[in-house]
């Protein structure tokens, strides 16, 4: 069974194999997305006669720039209804999209179910269409994962390839609303962790499924930056300070709602108080519309752009400190989670702030973003790319002091619970282990110290300045039997050096391996094995025929 392949051909093969995926799952959910932005545009109309008032657009998604009217009272009493419908069909363990993703992607590709998916993406049309706190972003994630899901009912994926291609359908589902696909990767590749670490391996399907998508969206709809940005340069020696000033204090606004939001007990959240609560967040934003502004209704992505044009000053604080208060109320209930939220708190209070200190505002603007999408979602560079995209880059120096200030003073806390510190505290990397078995370590004896002296050792008369660098350890991988090794005996079969067959699944439960034991289409494999030569294990079984 081993193939006459050198090695360099079978990894090519095998990384071809999952370029060639990434780029399919990006146009197939690019198409998606095109259906989803005229579902969208239907049911924003059907929300704006419900309240009578329809929020400003971003250019990029076709928005008008300016809304005028006033809303109804009879139609905004519909919003504590829809409130509660939507923490109702969000399951309360998974979160929003962006945090059903993370917590997937650190349970070992463990996706949402369909089922789960469906009510989300339900949810998230709902409570976007009617005017609450829920990203335009939200459901081009979910479409995302169910384009991933549809890629592998059509051919057979490892478990590997599974959690990649998840990641990397939300990240072409976010390369195409936000108009940022480079962003949009980046994103979802540093979202996975407080710390400011990243998969490298999931970036480059990430990127090349969003690029996918966003060409085929861009068909359909041209390749307008989401915000039309002014042309701005880099800041001068006197304007720093102002913005230097808008930066610490979007930093410091988005790290007291992430306190604030961590005060209700978690009791608070469950069953039928969670769906109450859910009611009440939408009475609140009603009562706002009726008697503070009906500014408050929708994401705030459209009104940042209104600042962004100049349409607003001193104005913006007030009405960004509204969505500011709703954001920290609602994040546990799933509302606010999302990328575009964030954008619209951190453009409003960037342009109030910078008319304050006398900063340009469409530059105050886009730190605000930079800031307060670093503060929320831990993701300094993709907020930085995010503006860049945007506005030129011309921004990208104060976009990245930015980022690196705002992520250096809020430290690791963030508005997704399921993110995890670092990689090293992930499960995701770890290997599929046995059904009912806990984590396994394989132990050796200690080996026998060799006479001979180790190039890394220090020479003689100097102390150790580090310790001596560690074999590869083995571990334990699962897999199902392939198709071409249906029938044969385990005495048969022609692993590559340091793969063993050490247990077989079969009916739930497993068995040692005999030389003799025939196996069949239903069974899983249980490998020891170092990880290189797994990896050439699955770069054969990867080829046409095997």
């Amino acid at each position: 069974m081993r193939s006459p392949l050198p090695r360099a051909v079978l990894t090519r093969l095998e990384t071809g194999r999952l370029v060639v995926l990434s780029v399919l799952l990006g146009g197939l959910v690019g198409a998606l997305c095109v259906g989803l932005r005229l579902l969208l545009e239907r049911l924003l109309e059907l929300g704006a006669w419900l309240t009578g008032f329809s929020p400003p657009g971003t250019p990029g998604e076709g928005g008008l720039l300016m809304a005028f009217g006033e809303a109804l009272p009879w139609g905004l009493l519909a919003l504590p209804l829809i409130g509660a419908a939507y923490v109702w069909l969000i399951p309360r363990e998974d979160g929003d999209p962006l945090n059903q993703l993370v917590r997937g992607a650190h349970t070992r590709g463990d996706t949402p179910t369909l089922p789960t998916q469906l009510r989300t993406l339900a949810a998230t049309l709902l409570g976007h269409g009617a005017g609450l706190l829920v990203g335009r972003d939200a459901p081009y994630t979910v479409l995302g994962g169910l384009g991933a899901r549809l890629l592998g009912r059509a051919t057979r994926l490892d478990a590997v390839e599974t959690r990649s291609l998840t990641l990397a359908g939300a990240a072409a589902g976010l390369g195409a609303v936000l108009h940022a696909p480079l962003a949009a990767a980046v994103l979802v590749a540093e979202v996975l962790y407080r710390r400011f670490e990243f998969e490298f391996e999931v970036l480059m399907p990430c990127v090349l499924a969003s690029v996918a998508a966003y060409a085929v969206y861009g068909l359909a709809f041209g390749f307008l930056p989401l915000l039309s940005v002014p042309e701005v340069g880099v800041p001068t020696l006197a304007g720093v300070g102002p913005l230097v000033g808008v930066a610490l204090a979007v930093t410091l606004a988005g790290w007291a709602a992430l306190l604030i939001c961590r005060v209700f007990p978690d009791a608070w959240t469950r069953g039928s108080r969670r769906v109450a609560l859910g009611g009440a967040f939408g009475l609140l934003t009603a009562a706002i519309a009726w008697w503070g502004t009906p500014g408050v209704l929708g994401d705030g992505s459209g009104w940042a752009q209104v600042g962004l044009s100049g349409f607003l000053d001193e104005a913006a604080l007030g009405e960004g400190a509204w969505r500011w208060l709703l954001l920290a109320l609602g994040a546990r209930l799933a509302f606010g989670g999302g990328v575009l939220p964030s954008v619209g708190v951190g453009g409003l209070l960037g342009v109030g702030l910078g008319s304050v200190l006398g900063a340009d505002p469409s530059l105050a603007a886009l730190v605000g973003i930079v800031a307060f999408v670093t503060v929320t979602l831990n993701a300094p560079l993709a907020a930085a790319l995010l503006v860049v995209a945007w506005g030129g880059d011309a921004l990208l120096p104060a976009a990245l002091v930015t980022a690196g200030l705002a992520h250096a003073i809020s430290g690791e806390t963030g508005l997704l619970p399921a993110q995890v510190r670092s990689r090293a505290q992930s499960p995701a990397p770890l290997p599929v282990l046995l059904p009912g078995a806990g984590p396994v370590t394989i132990r050796r004896a200690p080996a026998v110290p060799s006479p001979l002296l180790p190039l890394h050792a220090a020479p003689p008369g100097e102390p150790e300045t580090g310790l001596a660098p560690l074999e590869s350890e083995q571990e334990l991988y699962r897999r199902p039997v392939p198709r071409s090794w249906a029938g044969a005996r385990l005495s048969v079969l022609s692993l590559p050096p340091g793969v063993e067959v050490v247990g077989v699944v079969r009916g739930g439960a497993v068995t040692v391996p005999r030389p003799q034991m025939r196996l069949t289409a239903d069974d899983e494999l249980v490998f020891l094995a170092r990880p290189d030569a797994y990896a050439a294990l699955e770069g054969v079984l990867r080829l046409p025929g095997v």
